[in-house]
């Protein structure tokens, strides 16, 4: 009994009256009446009974207090992550859908709508040679000396990747699965399941021919190696299909042929020049990887990507010839310059650096001089684009998409000479037989070497010119009509090759494409080229001329909009 209960019961207090008051009494008259006797004096009697009453008061008192503070600490929490997140506006360019009106056509029955894409996985693959130079042999070089300086330590955790803060909304705001949808949904200009199809067996082929260093290389013929060139190639076609290294089934297969570009970049014995392993005597394999890894930046924003692509760019626009254009080598002097074959890479390099948001000293230069080579050397009444300056390269009437592609995406698509080139092209018609070109007297057959080369340009520059906003109705009909044709061929004439395990765990059918050329030994080449042209519906859109997203680095020389694009003036 405590001391105060006992002082209480000697003076004679009744407790039961006591009690019974206390009963009558409310909480809070009670409460009042506690913290008035606790301000009497200690020996007096009212503050003997507010004591009690504190100590009855004391466990409803704390249960009260504890509600109120969980109460203040969630309104306090709710206000903090209730406030309003910064957010990247990202927009997603769209296919203006353009209906051709072309006479004595028959309206095509409304589309099926196109099937749930199969799920996707990983793979090990092997490449060769993608260069058909219709001058000389390639000849893979060995892989560089191992005294030679990496750019950084070759492990298979080299490259972290993080979600991409943005989507390059010029480049590749159109490679989300609903973007691709829309754009296979059938119809004159656009893909069809069958095309889509056969893009997801040719990934799965890839996939399964990948190596398990994360390189791919051509095992047959004299084109051997080149992994450089064939794992560019490759990681283009995951990229254009909108894979990256957070894709469910093709992540790392992706993630796997990136850390193999940015590991084997290396740094020469003298410290000045970047090469890359097995890029291939004429290093088309180092232009194609730069390619790539630009691409690879644009839709990771991974910075040791980044820093990879930026010397691949550095090195080609500091090797730019005198008069524009690009030499085998990448040497800025040559007998026979201007290699319109081995500078579309250079230029489609620079194209992809440029929208990534990758600035290079001297790049809007060097655009420049590459548009007026293009105009003044290259530009060929008969062929759309020369091989090379002189009339004894008019012979290579294949190679005018080259240059045609390369301005329209430099933003010079209505120029007269794209013009030409296009009406070069217009009667061609897909194939793999070098037998089978579009020959005149002027175009002997021994020179049309390469057509699956010469049509993955021509694919692009028709859609370039035929789904533009004002696009003439000669543009249009020549892209309907040429889409049609590659519609029905290449899903025909692909090579069944097994199966592999899907994400599912089901099986997924894989298939390839190979040429009946004088390159026909190179199937990872025009797989990819191949599946390149049917991904041409969502791929680069007609839009996607030199606009860059916002890059906060140095050297930066471009204007920046209210959409956060950046806008690239080439004034020749």
């Amino acid at each position: 009994m405590s001391e105060e209960l006992e002082e209480i019961i000697e003076e004679g207090i009744d407790l039961d009256e006591l009690a019974k008051r206390y009963e009558e009494r409310g909480f809070f008259r009670r409460f009042s009446e506690m913290c008035s006797g606790l301000g009497k004096p200690h020996g007096s009697r009212e503050y003997k009974i507010a004591r009690i009453e504190l100590q009855r008061l004391m466990a409803p008192l704390i249960a009260l207090l504890s509600v109120v503070m969980f109460v203040v600490i969630l309104v306090v929490v709710t206000a903090v992550t209730g406030q309003q997140k910064k957010t990247i506006e990202v927009t997603i360019a769209q296919l203006d859908e353009v209906e051709p009106d072309i006479e004595e056509q028959p309206e095509e029955p409304p589309p099926e709508p196109p099937p749930e894409p199969p799920p996707m996985e990983d793979v090990e693959i092997v490449v060769d040679n993608p260069m058909p130079g219709p001058v000389s042999q390639l000849t893979p070089v060995a892989s560089p000396p191992s005294t030679q300086v990496s750019v950084k330590p070759a492990t298979q955790d080299t490259v972290a990747f993080v979600n991409s803060p943005v989507k390059m909304k010029s480049m590749v705001g159109s490679r989300s699965p609903g973007s691709i949808g829309a754009a296979t949904r059938g119809g004159a200009q656009f893909g069809d399941q069958q095309t889509e199809a056969a893009v997801y067996k040719a990934l799965r082929w890839l996939k399964k021919k990948q190596q398990s260093d994360g390189s791919w290389s051509s095992d047959v013929g004299d084109y051997k190696g080149n992994r450089a060139a064939c794992t560019g190639l490759a990681l283009l076609t995951y990229l254009a299909h909108g894979e990256t290294p957070k894709s469910k089934e093709f992540g790392k297969t992706v993630q796997k042929a990136i850390e193999w570009l940015c590991e084997n970049q290396k740094l020469s014995q003298s410290g000045k020049t970047w090469t890359i392993t097995d890029a291939g005597n004429e290093e088309y394999g180092y232009l194609i990887a730069t390619y790539a890894l630009s691409e690879a930046y644009g839709m990771t924003k991974n910075p040791i990507v980044k820093d990879a692509a930026y010397h691949g760019l550095e090195r080609i626009v500091k090797n730019q010839s005198p008069t524009g254009g690009w030499n085998y080598g990448l040497r800025r002097e040559a007998t026979e310059p201007d290699d319109i074959s081995y500078g579309g890479w250079c230029m489609q390099a620079i194209k992809a650096g440029k929208l990534a948001g990758i600035h290079v000293d001297g790049m809007e230069e060097c655009i420049k001089k590459a548009v007026r080579c293009l105009r003044e050397r290259n530009a060929n009444k008969r062929t759309g684009f020369a091989y090379r300056p002189g009339r004894y390269f008019e012979v290579y009437a294949g190679l005018g998409g080259v240059g045609c592609l390369a301005m329209q995406l430099l933003g010079y698509g209505k120029d007269p000479v794209v013009k030409n080139a296009l009406q070069v092209m217009k009667d061609w018609r897909p194939n793999f037989d070098s037998a089978n070109g579009p020959f005149t007297h002027e175009h002997p057959r021994g020179h049309w070497q390469s057509p699956q080369y010469y049509y993955y340009y021509a694919s692009q520059c028709k859609f370039q010119a035929g789904m533009a906003k004002d696009a003439s109705q000669t543009d249009l009909v020549a892209w309907t009509e040429w889409n049609k044709a590659m519609k029905a061929f290449y899903p025909n004439q692909m090579k069944d090759d097994g199966e592999i395990e899907g994400p599912d765990g089901k099986p997924r059918k894989c298939a390839y494409w190979i040429n009946n050329d004088r390159h026909s030994c190179r199937p990872i080449m025009d797989t990819c080229l191949a599946a390149l042209q049917l991904m041409v519906y969502y791929r680069y859109l007609p839009q996607a001329t030199l606009k860059a997203e916002e890059d906060k680095g140095a050297g930066a020389d471009a204007a920046v909009d209210k959409k956060n694009d950046i806008t690239v003036d080439v004034d020749i």
